[in-house]
């Protein structure tokens, strides 16, 4: 019924799968914003990955198989953050270990690299001591935009940096998307009226950058 494999191992196999995508999961969970749909699929990964190794389990053809039916797979969600694909190689590692049947490597794995995740959260490692934020502002297109507002970003922020710009109302205006750091958060208001004065009081958009957008790959 099982191949090579009794009941009780399988099931163990399986179990232990399942156990540490849990734990996973919950790490992943943990002050993050995060979508149940990716959670569900973060828990399940390690035991879809366990279940294929374990199927291949050395065969050959069998893993030209499968790796032919997985190349006919097509992601087409959005990319994922740098924390989102860190966490479905964590859980794809820990699949393959409890796959293979090294079930306490899996679990000893599992917790390193969970509370190692959690330690450098709380020690703020690599965290700006300067909060950037992310300026949006849409200018009509027959401005200018190099150098528009640069005099400003001198006079009102630490640093600042174009990022992005886009076209937008069917080609008639430009949307310049720039990340900021600002000398003093009280005179935002201030930048802003100043703003508004050039590109005719068009929207204008300033906020935080959210760990949900970081660094998308």
């Amino acid at each position: 019924m099982f191949g090579d494999l009794d009941a009780a191992t399988t099931l163990l196999r399986i179990g232990a799968s399942i156990g540490v995508g849990l734990v996973i999961a919950l790490f992943y969970m943990y002050k993050s914003d995060y979508n149940k749909s990716f959670v569900i699929t973060l828990t399940l990964l390690p035991a879809i990955v366990g279940a294929v190794v374990t199927i291949v389990n050395g065969n050959l053809g069998t893993g030209v198989a499968v790796m032919g039916a997985f190349s006919l797979v097509r992601f087409r969600s959005i990319p994922g953050t740098a924390k989102e694909i860190g966490f479905i190689f964590f859980a794809m590692a820990a699949g393959l270990a409890a796959g293979m049947g090294y079930l306490a490597y899996a679990g000893v794995f599992t917790l390193c690299v969970g509370l190692m995740s959690l330690l450098l959260y709380k020690l703020k490692f690599a965290e700006n001591k300067q909060a950037s934020k992310q300026l949006k502002i849409t200018i009509p297109e027959n401005l200018e935009y190099a150098g528009l507002f640069d005099d400003l970003f001198s006079q009102y922020t630490v640093s600042s940096r174009l990022n992005r710009v886009k076209t937008t109302n069917m080609g008639s205006m430009f949307q310049l998307q720039y990340d900021i750091v600002l000398k003093d958060e009280s005179r935002e208001k201030e930048l802003i009226d100043q703003i508004r004065t050039r590109n005719g009081n068009l929207d204008i958009i300033c906020g935080y950058i959210s760990d949900s957008s970081e660094a998308v790959l």
